[in-house]
């Protein structure tokens, strides 16, 4: 049995490992270290948990719901005597198929890690299981006059460590960071079963290697978290939220490399290109000028003393060629009247193109203009629209090309297009993602980012971390 399973870990497809049955003694071992209601082994069960936002699929053979560090170590320790891949997800929320099992057969969820949400105030930091949500912990946070700046939009229901995991971010980044500026430490599970504690309880510490940064992005393929000390944030006095139209994406794109040069920092700067908000109307009236071609969200936090000054410098930023108007929220009906445009977009694209193909491409801010121009050309050329919008305070663009993957003839045209995209973005010297990952979707671009010195010695850490490449074989980087 465990030769039969170490023959599927090269495997590039679920169907033969969901056509061998597990190891008769291998589930005997997880029935005793999962009680029943910690284990699923039929397949209408398990199916649930064979997929996520990326909407692919694969019928894991078992899935353990972890309690504690322990129970993982025992766990990672079977899968390597059988040579069983073992596949880690929190919510489901990632896009990029990390987590569905297309070479797995075991799914450890970590739903049910939450045995400390801890909020230590007087240190700046919290200690939090994995399993708790984003904002679970925020809440937790907030009480204290604190908050953790990633805020992905999926915040009410992703993980903490799927954050983790995929070094998820969000609008405030482009003036708080990512999960790895705002992680002091991990605890993990290597694939060798072996328990890690990395960083420090202190905003400085500069022993060994930055092992906790590694982990951070690291879709589970090194070692599974099982614990954070993360660094907390105070709650701003103040905030004002702005929203500015523009002619055309051009003017947009101008006016985000002038409000990031300037020393007021945006705690939000937000996206929309004129596509976007051409099918927002077809679906709602939102009240925006018939000649908005482009718009921005801008929001600034700071002491209440200052934070006019400082919405009065953004706006000073913001103005320019091809700006037709700038409103600025002061309540909070206001302000859900603003974001209401940048909200009513996720709906109206699924309704026109359920399963269209969604990148998160990143650039320098300076080069966003020539992103836009060249993807409108592209669009031009390959005859498939292209809806842009994201987080344009750190270049940070969802590309979304409109088409649908069960029509042939229309990814006859998406597969050259979006092999363009990519090659546009790194011209520009950008990067493949930005907070979305690599998983199964990108990993076979990634070789054109990455230099074959860098690829060799990031196999070379996974072998290191997980020896029997049971830990997400496959996901984030090509086969060597």
């Amino acid at each position: 049995a465990s030769s039969a399973w170490s023959s599927c870990l090269n495997t590039s497809t679920s169907d033969a490992l969901a056509a061998t049955p597990l190891p008769t003694a291998l589930t005997t071992e997880l029935r005793r270290l999962f009680n029943g209601r910690d284990l699923l082994t039929a397949a209408g069960d398990c199916w649930t948990y064979g997929y996520d936002n990326s909407r692919r699929h694969a019928l894991p053979q078992a899935v353990c719901f972890a309690t504690n560090a322990d129970q993982i170590g025992a766990l990672v320790r079977l899968c390597r005597h059988h040579r069983v891949p073992l596949i880690t997800r929190g919510r489901g929320t990632g896009t990029t198929g990390a987590t569905v099992p297309l070479r797995g057969v075991i799914v450890l969820s970590m739903e049910r890690m939450r045995s400390q949400l801890t909020i230590d105030p007087d240190n700046r930091l919290a200690r939090v299981s994995p399993g708790y949500t984003n904002q679970e912990l925020q809440l937790a946070a907030a009480e204290h006059r604190f908050f953790w700046p990633p805020d992905p939009t999926s915040a009410a229901v992703c993980t903490v460590g799927g954050n983790l995991a995929y070094n998820s971010a969000g609008p405030r980044a482009v003036k708080y960071g990512t999960p790895r500026e705002n992680t002091l430490g991990l605890s993990a599970i290597t694939g060798a079963a072996e328990k890690l504690r990395t960083g420090v309880n202190t905003t400085k510490g500069v022993v060994g290697y930055d092992l906790t940064r590694l982990l951070i992005g690291s879709e589970g393929t090194l070692a599974i978290i099982t614990g954070a000390t993360l660094k907390l944030t105070p709650l701003a006095e103040s905030k004002r939220t702005l929203q500015a139209i523009y002619r055309d994406i051009h003017g947009a794109a101008e006016a985000v490399s002038r409000i990031m040069a300037q020393p007021v920092t945006p705690c939000a700067l937000e996206f929309m290109d004129g596509t976007a908000i051409g099918m927002v109307r077809e679906y709602s009236d939102l009240g925006l000028p018939d000649d908005a071609g482009a718009l921005l969200m801008i929001e600034v936090d700071g002491p209440a003393a200052g934070i006019e000054a400082s919405a009065k410098q953004i706006v000073a930023a913001a103005r320019g060629k091809g700006c037709v108007q700038i409103d600025t929220a002061r309540t909070d009906k206001e302000v859900d009247r603003l974001w209401r445009t940048r909200k009513a977009l996720s709906p109206a694209l699924r309704n026109v193109a359920p399963k269209k193909i969604n990148e998160d491409v990143v650039v320098p801010v300076s080069e966003i203009p020539a992103l836009i121009g060249g993807l409108k050309a592209l669009s031009d050329e390959y005859q498939v629209t292209i809806v842009n919008f994201g987080h344009a305070g750190n270049g940070n663009i969802h590309v979304n090309l409109l088409v649908d993957p069960d029509d042939p003839l229309q990814m006859a045209q998406a597969a050259p297009c979006l092999d363009a995209v990519f090659n546009l973005v790194l011209s520009l010297g950008g990067s493949l993602s930005g907070e979305h990952g690599i998983g199964w979707v990108k990993r076979e671009f990634v070789g054109r980012e990455l230099d074959s010195t860098s690829l060799r010695l990031m196999a070379a850490i996974k072998r290191q971390f997980d020896p029997d490449n049971i830990l997400n074989p496959g996901v984030g980087l090509p086969d060597s």
